[in-house]
């Protein structure tokens, strides 16, 4: 499970974070990434981690935050609410 302490501060702020656990393995990229209808998440400048560009604001985007959530191999992404 994420840590809020381990929060990176890159992510936009909100309930919906990626800790300094994660390892940019692309697997929620695939669901709320760049280049997904959603956009929530992205690398940053050297592709070392990924985080919340900008939090969820819709259901369908709640779901894909939920879905990038599941799927995280290492629990590096978390939801304080």
């Amino acid at each position: 499970m994420a840590e809020k302490s381990l929060r990176l501060p890159e992510n936009a702020p909100g309930r919906w974070y990626v800790d300094d656990t994660c390892t940019p393995c692309h697997t929620c990229m695939d669901v709320a990434g760049p280049t997904t209808p959603y956009k929530l998440l992205k690398y940053n400048d050297d592709e070392t981690r990924v985080f919340f560009e900008r939090q969820p604001a819709t259901p369908a985007e709640e779901a894909a935050a939920q879905e990038a959530l599941e799927v995280c191999p290492t629990q590096a992404i978390g939801n304080d609410g």
